[in-house]
């Protein structure tokens, strides 16, 4: 193998920088001259924009790790050993498994090799020259970033679902049941419904039969219960991609990571500066929103920016709505709101002071607030009895709704 292999790294099908595995299994990334000197160039991601708003082109090598951006694109968990065994690429090397998810990432990037034919990884479990439609053939059409086994799918004209044979073009996720909780496709759907009904951006959903999904692994197709498929909002209809990065890659974190190095009024001032009023407005909305339902998991991965521009970031549909105190009964948030995580505890004060941090309306975080607990009880009593949920669920919920501050003090 080469000392030094190198990918190129393209936004909407045109390169803008290279990424370069040097000796020692260090890997450095460079943006492309013409994408610097380009005055309309589209945004990679915010990470790479400096206090006066311009572009940053210096970068430091990482160690096996890519640095923060790519390696949030890459699946993790149960996924990431899942598709790293698949591709023959030990899951610590992310610039192989990158290499290897390169047509399916998030988002409007791509990752192409100019040595495209053949590479050899000395650490592969296969231990042989792997070529690269190899490579790509066998982990493809499973290359979504996240820890719950998922699946890229294109819709079939007369309903049904279909894992695409190359990898690419998937327009749907298909999120399976988990063996350890019970009715997580059924609580996510639920979830979702209700946050439309507030006035959320929810991509298209439903719930859905594993037998309908055509080309899912072996045994994963048996399944008895539902599966969750949500419609992917990176992919236009005519399966153009649109370009998303989530607040991990905005704030330079390591997923690892993504439960500790940030604060929601961190996100929410992002927001004000890069997309205004309505962004800080949908964001307030959907943080109270995820803090009455419990859902105890809204770190910075499960928050996402969408350039439908392709230059000017907004807030993401929503997506990953779970209540998660129907199976863990934890109290803290995933992150900290201003000054604590508690979200029985989250109050007008609270969302006043968070509002102070990101330095943004106090007014229009308060009164956000105020309207989304208004049409959440509105909309929970109105639709709890026809949800998919169990009994026991919908209490669990209520329970934990009618205990905080925001609702008590309404």
């Amino acid at each position: 193998m080469p000392e030094v292999q190198t990918l190129s790294i393209n936004l909407y099908g045109d390169p803008v920088g290279t990424l370069t595995l040097l000796s020692g299994d260090r890997s450095i990334f460079a943006f492309n001259d013409a994408y610097i000197a380009d005055p309309a160039r589209p945004t990679l991601s915010l990470s790479y924009k400096d206090e006066f708003g311009g572009l940053i082109t210096q970068s430091r090598p990482t160690q096996t790790s890519l640095t923060p951006f790519f390696s949030n694109m890459l699946p993790e968990g149960h996924m990431r050993d899942y598709l790293a065994a698949r591709a023959g690429v030990k899951e610590v090397r992310e610039f192989h498994l990158l290499w290897a998810l390169g047509a399916d990432l998030p988002g409007a990037v791509t990752v192409t090799s100019p040595n495209d034919a053949i590479w050899q990884d000395p650490a592969t479990k296969l231990g042989e020259e792997v070529s690269a439609e190899q490579a790509k053939s066998a982990v493809m059409r499973f290359s979504l970033a996240g820890v719950q086994m998922k699946f890229s799918a294109i819709a079939e004209a007369q309903g049904g679902l279909t894992i695409p044979v190359n990898g690419a073009g998937g327009s749907w996720i298909v999120k399976l049941p988990s063996r350890r909780f019970e009715r997580v496709p059924e609580n996510e759907f639920s979830m979702m419904h209700i946050a439309e009904r507030i006035g959320i951006e929810v991509p298209d959903n439903k719930l859905i039969d594993p037998k309908d999904v055509l080309g899912l692994p072996e045994g994963v197709s048996a399944l008895s219960e539902p599966a969750f498929a949500i419609k992917r909002f990176d992919r236009g209809g005519d399966g153009a991609r649109v370009h998303i990065e989530d607040f991990a890659q905005v704030f330079n974190v390591r997923p690892k990571a993504k439960y500790e190095d940030a604060s929601y009024w961190m996100i929410a001032r992002v927001l004000w500066i890069e997309a205004g009023a309505p962004a800080v407005e949908d964001f307030v909305r959907r943080l109270v929103y995820n803090t009455l339902i419990g859902n105890a998991d809204m770190h910075l991965k499960n928050w996402s920016l969408i350039y439908r521009d392709r230059r000017s970031p907004t807030l993401a549909p929503a997506y990953d709505y779970v209540s998660t105190i129907a199976y863990l009964q934890d109290e803290l948030a995933a992150l900290k709101y201003a000054r604590q995580k508690r979200m029985l505890a989250l109050s007008y004060d609270e969302l006043a002071y968070l509002a102070a941090r990101a330095g943004v309306s106090e007014t229009l975080v308060v009164r956000t607030a105020r309207e989304t607990v208004a049409r959440f009880v509105e909309s929970w009593d109105a639709e709890k009895a026809h949800l998919p949920m169990t009994d026991a669920m919908v209490k669990t919920i209520e329970n934990h709704y009618q205990k905080s501050a925001m609702f008590m003090s309404a």
